[in-house]
């Protein structure tokens, strides 16, 4: 059939129920996303003969005779369309994965539709940004600088690659074509735990286009972690690529590879599996009970399982000062136990990899991951291949929020190219994300905390237990970060008990916030509780309580001895939110109860026990630079941040800095975009070449002109000395090869950084409904690098916060099936759920950090669900104790509260 796309008219052949998106990426136009398969997110959207539609449901026979716009048919790089450059001017996108078809949504939108953007957007999700920018962007809010001129650092300047974000042209992991390629179809366990007596595969291999099947049988009998970290003894090794032993629902049993999506899915609907069911334990009190199925029975300490017996993969236990002492010498205690859910990332490119072999004969990774380098060494490690041999490498990341600190995908992949020696490629569905990746460790947390009359600290207590499902991932890291929780305050007896506990669940994973955003919530709602038993200001009960520099960092022992006080502006953030609450709010409902709830977030700047960078910047013809850097781009806005830091210390405008990122190729090493370490790990690497290749260049100039290199100055064309210009170009010239330099940062020491989220809420007693009034987040970043992109980060990291604290919760049955599988009923914040946050900085300059920089990517998740809890109670005299706090469930709060 024929069908004009973007002005061209096209022959297209699509198959029997093909839906216009898939049909379009069949012929190239990778443009439109894939997010969800459902008409769920938008991020497919495309303008069918002008009206805005959601591909993934249009059956593409339906485009016959008719025209179809994708986003970059409104515009190009070089000609952009008023709505794709209003995006550029707002900064209206972080990972940019929605951004095609929330662009073509908001380009259709009459005046009339664009008054209500609650309405008109619904349809379009964004995982990333809070949405602030996104309304600034369709308004047309201008917030990015117009000139490259002047000192980088500091300024609102545009993402390097904005224009081609905005009209499709920037490639994601699966947006590309190439001849011959295979794909993968997984068959998941459907069962908690079993155990596989035998796979027939004979019918699977009849199918026309299915090439080979996958079993236990083919896979390497070499266990590791899924998890990613520098050191990988820091994650259990309990997983293999294919297990005989199934340990939950959902967990891969075989894979079907085949010449299509159809026939490897066909194929996998044609295997015969023979289960041996065994007994499962869905709880984590359960597994920790007497004579309960053992999850990972056989396993011993080679597997660096805490205790294999009790089902414990992680424990911590620490005890400082006279805890019982403490509790006799306060004048009020506070006990509680606080619960938090399952949370699903829901970042909208889906997991995603392409292994092939390259022309030298190298294995290639083509993933969406946060962690190529780590990626490329395991994968070395289980099939006992050669690094030297192996290249791993991202485009632009779809988002990540730590779950692509997971390899889910980039294993299987490399099984089956090893086996075909062809191209194959596995894409998660929507429902994959929902049943197979790791989310967010459930927790159960009880906290005891005492006081005296003048608001002193004297004892606190912090019991957990946390969900790992069935694979240990990253539960050991959770688990130890997730007691830093009581780290920000001083007191002198201190107790932590906390434990990881193996279930046949869905395995949990790395999460923003790793573990403090839930242990803050019982921490924080606790302390709040124990401020008002005291009738002290919450605020003012912290002020006398936090850290202060000087103060040991302190949860079940002393933390490591590498965090330090880089800077310190808690008491601003203290400061800012108190006044921010003291202005007047906005109205409340009639009938409708208000209050007002605040709570601190401390995070170290970079993960622990290792964390490395290697960058390189060579200087090029035409005034230019390239700087290499291990680090991804996912929405996080490093590549962005690597280039003002080069430019500032190079003294040059940021169009003149190229970035080289995320492959194995590019640089020695990068641990990897996580723990929010891009701009002070990479960043501080990339700001050492620097200013190790701003001294070479002006000692290349000096020689070049017989001066001292103290008289030289480097500006953005060359080296001027006493007046003369000795051009950047006539420099390289000179200099007889490259003129380039190496930049190496370890991660230590580490500095801290402080959040304060302070609500003014009002709930309905009559539904349970919270509105939030007022929502204000002070931020200790240290120096700012660029305040449009940091201020994105926070509002993302809050909306994402208040899906968590409100909406979202992953759902299993008795069976341990997940029941909340689609976007249709997971509730992630849409643009009207989420408030204008306002956002303010402390002024401080970190010392340890680049130009004074700190991290600002995961921290600001953490206060907000206990600054929500703590104005809910404000409101009501009820103090919420799980999350997410729905209407129904502070409703039925409320229900016994009243019977009571």
């Amino acid at each position: 059939m024929r069908v004009g796309v973007n002005g061209e008219t096209v022959e297209m052949s699509p198959r029997p129920g093909q839906c216009l998106r898939t049909a379009l990426r069949d012929i190239g136009r990778f443009e439109v996303k894939k997010g969800c398969d459902a008409g769920d997110c938008g991020a497919c959207s495309v303008l069918l003969d002008g009206a805005a539609v959601q591909s993934c449901i249009v059956p593409a026979y339906r485009a016959e005779g008719r025209e179809v716009t994708t986003v970059a048919g409104l515009g190009t790089p070089d000609d952009l369309h008023p709505m794709q450059q209003r995006f550029v001017d707002a900064a209206g996108f972080q990972c940019g994965f929605c951004t095609a078809g929330m662009i073509v949504t908001a380009a259709a939108l009459t005046d009339e539709q664009t008054e209500d953007l609650d309405t008109s957007l619904k349809g379009n999700l964004c995982r990333c940004t809070g949405y602030r920018a996104i309304t600034d962007a369709v308004t047309g809010v201008r917030t990015i600088e117009k000139s490259t001129e002047g000192p980088a650092c500091g300024r609102s300047v545009a993402a390097p690659a904005s224009a081609r974000v905005v009209t499709g042209t920037e490639p994601y992991t699966l947006d590309v074509a190439m001849p011959g390629l295979l794909h993968l179809s997984v068959l998941g366990s459907p069962h908690a735990r079993a155990r596989i007596v035998s796979i027939d595969t004979s019918a699977a291999l009849a199918v026309e286009g299915v090439v080979a099947v996958l079993t236990h049988e083919d896979a390497p009998p070499v266990a590791f972690s899924t998890a990613r970290h520098e050191s990988r003894d820091d994650d259990p090794d309990d997983t293999l690529v294919l297990d005989r032993e199934l340990r939950y629902v959902g967990q891969r049993v075989a894979a079907v590879i085949a010449e299509s999506v159809a026939a490897a899915e066909e194929g996998r609907r044609r295997l015969v599996v023979e289960y041996e069911v065994l007994p499962a334990v869905l709880h984590p009190a359960d597994a920790l009970a007497p004579g309960a199925p053992i999850v990972h029975a056989g396993k011993g300490p080679e597997a660096r399982i805490a205790d294999v017996e009790r089902n414990v993969v992680a424990e911590v236990s620490g005890t400082t000062g006279d805890v019982e002492a403490g509790l006799a010498a306060a004048d009020a205690v506070v006990t509680g136990t606080w619960r938090t859910a399952r949370v699903q990332h829901t970042h909208l490119e889906t997991h995603g990899a392409i292994a092939w072999f390259a022309e030298d004969g190298r294995l290639t990774v083509r993933t969406s991951s946060q962690v190529p380098f780590l990626v490329r060494d395991e994968l070395c490690h289980i099939f006992d291949l050669d690094p030297d041999t192996v290249r791993v490498f991202t485009t632009r990341v779809g988002g990540g929020f730590g779950a692509k600190q997971e390899m889910l995908t980039e294993d299987l992949v490399t099984l089956a190219a090893l086996t075909v020696r062809r191209p194959v490629q596995l894409e998660f569905s929507r429902a994959d994300q929902f049943t197979v990746a790791p989310c967010r460790h459930p927790m159960e947390v009880s906290v005891t905390a005492a006081a005296t009359a003048d608001g002193t600290l004297t004892a606190l207590t912090l019991d957990v237990l946390s969900d790992a499902g069935a694979y240990g991932n990253h539960s050991p890291g959770v688990l130890h970060h997730s007691t830093d929780s009581i780290a920000l305050y001083r007191c002198a007896a201190k107790r932590v008990e906390a434990r990881a506990v193996y279930t046949n669940t869905i395995p949990s994973g790395a999460f923003r916030g790793y573990g403090v955003g839930q242990t803050g919530f019982a921490v924080e709602s606790a302390l709040d509780e124990l401020a008002h038993r005291l009738h002290i200001d919450p605020i003012e009960f912290r002020r006398r309580n936090v850290v202060v520099p000087g103060d040991p960092f302190v949860a079940a022992h002393v933390l490591d001895g590498d965090l330090l006080f880089g800077s310190y502006g808690l008491d601003q953030c203290l400061d800012l939110v108190d006044e921010a609450l003291a202005e007047p709010g906005s109205p409340a409902p009639d009938g409708w109860q208000v209050g007002v709830g605040v709570a601190i977030g401390m995070n170290a700047t970079v993960p622990p026990r290792g964390h490395v960078s290697d960058a390189s910047i060579t200087a090029l013809p035409g005034a230019r630079y390239l700087v290499r850097v291990g680090t991804a781009e996912f929405g996080n806005g490093t590549t962005t941040v690597h280039g003002q830091i080069a430019a500032s210390i190079l003294n040059t405008t940021v169009d003149r800095i190229e970035i080289a990122q995320s492959d194995t190729d590019v640089t020695s090493h990068d641990t990897g975009a996580f723990g929010s370490a891009g701009t002070v790990v990479a960043g501080k690497a990339v700001a050492l070449a620097a200013e190790s290749l701003r001294e070479s260049i002006i000692g290349a100039a000096s020689s070049l002109t017989g001066s001292l290199p103290t008289q030289g100055v480097l500006g953005p064309e060359g080296v001027t000395v006493d007046g003369a210009l000795c051009s950047l170009d006539e420099i390289v010239a000179a200099h007889g090869g490259p003129l380039a330099a190496d930049g190496y940062h370890g991660g230590s020491p580490r500095s801290v950084v402080f959040n304060v989220h302070g609500f003014r809420v009002a709930v309905d007693p009559g539904s349970g409904r919270v509105a939030i009034l007022d929502s204000v987040q002070a931020v200790d970043a240290g120096t700012v690098m660029n305040p449009v992109q940091c201020r994105g980060q926070v509002e993302g990291g809050v909306a994402q916060a208040l899906g968590a604290a409100l909406y979202e919760e992953m759902r299993l049955d008795e069976t341990g099936h997940v029941t909340t599988a689609s976007l249709r009923n997971y509730h992630i914040p849409q643009l009207a759920d989420v408030p204008t946050t306002r956002v303010l900085f402390a002024d401080t300059y970190d010392a340890l950090g680049p130009l004074g920089a700190k991290s600002m990517s995961e921290s600001p998740y953490n206060p907000v669900a206990p600054a929500l809890a703590n104005a809910v109670t404000d409101a009501v005299g009820v103090r919420p104790h799980a999350l997410p706090m729905s209407a129904d469930r502070v409703w039925r709060m409320l229900q016994r509260d009243q019977e009571s």
